[in-house]
């Protein structure tokens, strides 16, 4: 009789199941967002702006996400592999954008605050994300967009 435990060690979960899941809970978040936003439930007043940064993100064929500045143009940065955090986060976005039927040009910000907090607006569709909610290590893939260009 054999009584060894199975072993889940090796299992993998495929990447397009992953990105599924990261795109359904940016999904729930924008949804609970707009609830928070509809005035059912309250929210802390937001602390000052300390750089704000407009910001396009363009699909590029090879798979990778350009982030270009809105006020010159130029690349920020050019996301590459899998970031399943940002992905998700922007696929969300640019989902409730295609629902509400507003250009996809219209830039995001990105808002550095005096407490440490960073916010992804879009005002296009007046949607927010408070992305520290994620976590610190999920913050740091969006707050390397807001070096000044040229520091990594």
């Amino acid at each position: 009789m054999n009584t060894a435990q199975p072993s889940h060690r090796g299992m993998r979960i495929p990447k397009s199941l992953a990105l599924i899941a990261v795109g359904g809970l940016a999904a729930l978040i924008l949804f609970v967002a707009d609830f928070v936003d509809s005035g059912k439930l309250t929210r802390e007043t937001d602390a000052q702006a300390v750089i704000t940064k407009q910001l396009r993100f363009e699909d590029r064929s090879d798979g990778s996400i350009a982030v270009i500045s809105a006020t010159d143009g130029r690349v920020v940065k050019v996301i590459e592999g899998e970031a399943g955090f940002v992905r998700g986060i922007l696929r969300a976005m640019a989902r409730e954008r295609r629902i509400k039927e507003v250009n996809q040009a219209i830039p995001f910000e990105l808002i550095a605050r005096a407490d440490g907090r960073l916010t992804l607006l879009d005002p296009a569709t007046g949607n927010r994300i408070d992305l520290e909610s994620f976590g610190k290590d999920n913050v740091i893939e969006f707050a390397v967009l807001l070096k000044p260009q040229g520091v990594q």
